[in-house]
């Protein structure tokens, strides 16, 4: 019988990730707290989405923080979505 440690991130009291790695599980977490951040932020700003909008954009920008911070520096939109599909494409290969 072997022993397997997991670590499982919650969020709101809902299961978000269970994995074996602690990296993973800290950074998945650390992702997270800054959506968090982010949904306060965008709600502080005077911007009305409903709970779960606000949660599902917070965690889309949090995890695509590196693709958003390459259109600030003035990557197009276009350009960033083009580089995630050979991303992609080239894990598929590989896999």
């Amino acid at each position: 019988m072997a022993i397997t440690t997991q670590y499982v991130v919650t969020h709101k009291g809902v299961e978000k990730l269970v994995t074996t790695d602690k990296k993973e599980a800290d950074q998945y977490d650390k992702m997270l707290d800054a959506a968090d951040q982010l949904a306060e932020y965008i709600q502080a700003k005077g911007i009305n989405l409903d709970d779960s909008l606000a949660e599902e954009l917070s965690i889309m920008l949090a995890k695509s923080k590196d693709k958003v911070a390459k259109i600030f520096k003035g990557a197009t939109a276009q350009s960033v979505l083009e580089d995630e599909s050979a991303e992609v494409v080239k894990l598929k290969a590989n896999g």
